[in-house]
């Protein structure tokens, strides 16, 4: 799960593998495979970068079950 930032400041997290597209124009909106809308706070680069640092913390896992936890709370990538 990645977590993100509603337009009225509140975080949730959300599971990037049912994320089918990434709109920025002006705001960040995700649609997701079931046709949901989620309107972000950040930028489109910082969503892909959180959906890459996860899944390369997925594969992490996958070879070494001791490689850590993701840091807790909100995160700048």
């Amino acid at each position: 799960m990645i977590v993100l930032t509603r337009l009225n400041d509140s975080h949730f997290a959300i599971n990037p593998d049912l994320i089918e597209r990434i709109h920025a124009n002006p705001d960040t909106t995700l649609v997701m495979v079931d046709g949901a809308n989620f309107i972000v706070t950040e930028p489109m680069e910082e969503v892909i970068e959180k959906i890459a640092s996860y899944r390369a913390h997925v594969i992490a896992l996958a070879y070494d079950p001791n490689a850590g936890d993701l840091p807790r709370g909100p995160r700048k990538l």
